[in-house]
């Protein structure tokens, strides 16, 4: 059975259906694997914590633009897709990507799904650098053979102790702890396992071979944990068996009051950036207000830092809440890494930017790759929320470069109306959607107005399936219908009270979108079907 169209804002899921038996074969794309969308094959490359070199960077924007349509999409991973590729591209993509060292084993590439906490060891926060954790991790899966049955969606998930990884609820979660502690847990369960933090990649490497064995001793299939039957899903004691067994001493733990301390933390997420910067990406005809613009002509040296920048200032993400469809007080988290400048306790900084709808060009992702390779560390982290992080500027050369990210078109200011905003693929990529939503989002977000840090993720989607949608709520559902856009506030709550509304025009739709991200409304209910015009 094929694979549905993918799309930038894939969750790595290549379909959402729910939970279900694997009862079919893992059709999940790949590097070596790929997929056939109506622009052409697909190409998905697992970065394990997002972590890449400005080198490994440099190749993967000359891929695009030599074998596929001269952009690359982030999925909610941190993954990285290729699209329009030849069909017979397969041989040439892999050797330059093992080259690149991008594919360090053929047999493991589709089960290297990996997300860690993207600030780790960079703000002060957390109880360990993960990162290293991340590395380890991947080194042990590559070398195991049984690691290979694990489906392509199974996730293995690295939180440093602020609570960002483990809301989205991996299959497989190291959570760092004080003390060179951490805690093993399956999926969103309340009981965990307490290990040394130096034994971490290695129990999380046991877990997945214990989840495997399960399936073997219950005789079901399954493509992650949340898809098994509660009496079928991993038995803790019995991992903590397997644990002891290979020398490292576990515990119980019960979760739940950590996962709530975690939550409260992660709405409150500080983010350093310039006041300054931060002004000029929400004026007119800047990155917050515009439509993002190619990079195409970027190819010069980006300009010196000035003699003497204005010190960042911190922008404190908190809680906002605004009301559901009129009736229901809707509590909206800060996302876990937002744009803009990052200070660390050494004071140093990182770039924090998010590519507009899940895609950036060939050259907005190599000016990236040169941030990093001047002003950085050398080094990339692509993050689970379609985002990039440059660690290790100076603050003196931190706000420039922020600046020149900005007027490339990349998001770099949380008021953007651009930020948190998605949309799946649609035409000409998927022949299942109705109308080409980028290009529909890309004109409603331009005339949109600058808003507040905390608007409402929003997502436009070319058929009902929603390829790609937020997982949880409160969302603002844009969907394509025969009759024209729906717009719909989602709670995420199944009984929750929802009202839509079907704009007339683009202008209506803009509108009508602003709104419902501000206030969590829709301003009126939808007429009857087919007395809408399409817009």
């Amino acid at each position: 059975m094929p694979v549905p169209p993918t799309s930038p804002a894939d969750r790595d899921e290549t379909c959402r259906t729910g939970a279900s038996p694997r009862d079919r074969g893992d059709a999940c794309p790949g590097a070596l694997r790929l997929h056939s969308a109506a622009d052409g094959a697909l190409a998905r490359i697992r970065v394990p914590a997002g972590l890449l070199t400005d080198r490994q960077a440099e190749v993967l924007a000359v891929l695009a633009e030599e074998l596929g349509d001269g952009h690359l999409d982030l999925t909610s991973r941190g993954n990285l897709q290729l699209r329009g590729l030849p069909s017979d591209c397969g041989v040439v993509l892999g050797a330059r990507l093992r080259a690149a060292g991008l594919l360090p084993s053929d047999a493991h590439e589709r089960v290297r799904n990996l997300v860690a906490s993207p600030l780790s060891g960079l703000d002060g926060s957390g109880h360990a650098d993960v990162q290293t954790w991340a590395r380890d991790l991947d080194r042990l899966l590559c070398a195991n053979p049984d690691i290979t049955e694990l489906s392509g969606r199974f996730l293995f998930g690295l939180d440093d102790g602020r609570g960002d990884v483990a809301a989205l609820d991996p299959d497989v979660t190291l959570i760092a702890e004080e003390g060179g502690r951490a805690v093993l847990r399956y999926a969103a369960g309340p009981a965990g396992l307490r290990i040394p933090a130096t034994d971490a990649p290695r129990a999380a490497v046991l877990a997945a071979e214990h989840f495997l064995a399960t399936l073997r001793a219950h005789e079901v299939t399954a493509w992650r944990v949340k898809d098994l039957a509660p009496q079928h899903r991993p038995c803790m004691g019995a991992l903590a068996d397997r644990l002891a067994k290979a020398g490292i001493p576990a515990e119980p733990a019960d979760t739940t009051a950590a996962a709530d301390a975690m939550a409260v933390d992660a709405t409150a997420v500080a983010v350093a950036a310039d006041a300054a910067t931060v002004a000029v990406a929400a004026g007119p005809g800047s990155a917050a207000g515009r439509a993002p613009a190619p990079l195409e002509a970027v190819t010069g040296p980006a300009p010196a830092p000035p003699e003497a920048p204005a010190q960042p200032q911190a922008v404190t993400g908190e809680t906002a809440t605004v009301p559901a469809c009129g009736t229901t007080a809707v509590a909206v988290p800060a996302p876990a890494v937002e744009p803009g400048l990052v200070t660390g306790p050494d004071g140093r900084c990182a770039l924090s930017v998010t590519a507009p709808l899940g895609r950036l060009t060939a050259g907005q992702w190599r000016l990236l790759a040169r941030t990093a390779a001047e002003a950085g560390t050398g080094e990339l982290r692509v993050t689970p929320w379609r985002g990039i992080v440059v660690p290790g500027l100076t603050r003196g050369a931190a706000a420039a470069w922020l600046a020149v990210l900005a007027d490339a078109g990349l998001v770099t200011s949380p008021i953007s109306p651009w930020h948190r905003a998605g949309a799946c693929a649609g035409r000409p990529g998927c022949a299942k959607s109705l109308t080409d939503v980028r290009a529909d989002a890309a004109d409603a977000l331009t005339d949109a107005r600058p808003g507040g840090p905390r608007l409402l993720p929003v997502y436009w989607s070319g058929c009902e399936r929603r390829c790609g949608h937020p997982s949880d709520g409160p969302w603002v559902d844009v969907l394509a219908t025969a009759d024209g856009y729906r717009v719909t506030v989602r709670t995420g709550a199944p009984d929750a009270p929802s009202r839509a509304v079907a704009p007339e025009t683009a202008r209506e739709l803009a509108e009508a979108v602003t709104t419902a991200r501000t206030t969590g409304t829709t301003t009126a209910a939808a007429p009857p079907p087919g007395t809408t015009r399409t817009t």
